[in-house]
């Protein structure tokens, strides 16, 4: 096949960590990019003389580009995943896909009809030690999970603001729960708290700085996960799961595994940004989803357990799902 043609539709920091890993291969083309700063657009762009064009429609149109990598904060998605497809545009849509299930679901159905692929970056699906996870946690009764996703405010104005990032637990902790769906299986229920005041000096901030997440699964194991975006030091994400005979547990870096008397330790080896670029272009390449990890039909699932859990915070009462 001809060289894969890339778009980029905005050139925020996460577009650039996938950049960098694209211009290492021989096979790929980066044809244009856009973003509603010009600025970063520029920035972006400059090093590797990538085109800019003004808006994605007009990067679709005259680009021409086999793929589009779309990096745009949560309230941005929609037309510009549908005018892709609509092209037969092939995508690779940064999480999470939407800040509602209707948008979301109209996305996936104009994919569908377009028979275009599609992934989602929940990268930690690409990495080693998640693999080695599933592979230990096969055939095993789970009983219980733990997770947490610990950090600082990020800077970005738009993130403190609910109407634009959904808040932490969709915008950040959904990494979590998306390993938990992974490893785990399909949640059956959500019971939420969050918390406020510690950031009420903050402007514009109206997420939750703080929260709790219990939830149950279809298999009859239970799950907790906690948040919080108030640290004035590095965080941490992890996840843990307990069963009869081993407990995971499961960060970025390690996955420690415990049975009987015995612990090991395993390292990652793995870069999961450029893995999961690496199974995108050759899904792309042979025009087959078989190695993609992290389905827009994955996704959808994951942002309906988010979403539950801000409703949950909102209204005090568990939701069924």
């Amino acid at each position: 096949m001809e060289s894969v043609k890339i778009g980029f539709i905005g050139c925020g920091g996460i577009a650039a960590v996938h950049r960098d890993r694209l211009v290492r291969r021989n096979d790929i083309e980066l044809v244009g990019c856009c973003d509603i700063l010009p600025e970063q657009a520029e920035s972006f762009a400059a090093r590797w003389r990538i085109p800019i064009f003004k808006d994605a429609v007009s990067l679709y149109d005259n680009a021409r580009p086999h793929a589009v990598y779309i990096s745009v904060p949560p309230f941005a998605h929609g037309a510009l995943e549908t005018e892709a497809a609509a092209r037969g545009i092939h995508l690779f849509v940064e999480m999470p896909v939407a800040l509602d299930l209707q948008t979301a679901r109209a996305i996936s159905a104009a994919i569908r009809k377009a028979k275009v692929l599609a992934m989602v970056g929940y990268c930690y699906r690409y990495c080693d030690l998640t693999q080695q996870a599933h592979r230990l946690l096969a055939g095993e009764v789970i009983s219980l999970a733990t997770g947490r996703f610990h950090c600082g405010m990020p800077e970005a104005d738009w993130w403190r603001r609910r109407e634009q990032s959904g808040g932490q637990i969709v915008e950040q902790t959904t990494h979590v729960i998306d390993l938990l769906l992974h490893l785990c299986g399909p949640v059956s229920e959500v019971h939420a708290m969050g918390a406020h005041g510690c950031m009420s000096k903050i402007k514009n901030f109206d997420v939750d700085e703080s929260s709790v997440i219990n939830l149950r699964l279809k298999t009859g194991a239970v799950a907790s996960i906690s948040s919080t975006c108030i640290l004035n030091h590095p965080g941490s994400m992890s996840l843990e799961i307990a069963t009869p005979r081993l407990c995971l547990a499961l960060t970025n870096e390690t996955l420690r595994v415990r049975e009987d008397h015995k612990i090991v330790e395993y390292l990652n080896h793995t870069d999961m940004y450029e893995k999961e670029s690496e199974l995108f272009i050759h899904a792309v390449q042979q025009g087959k989803r078989g190695g993609i990890r992290s389905t827009y039909a994955d996704a959808i699932k994951t942002l309906r357990v988010t979403l539950a859990a801000n409703e949950s915070i909102q209204t005090g009462l568990p939701v069924v799902l």
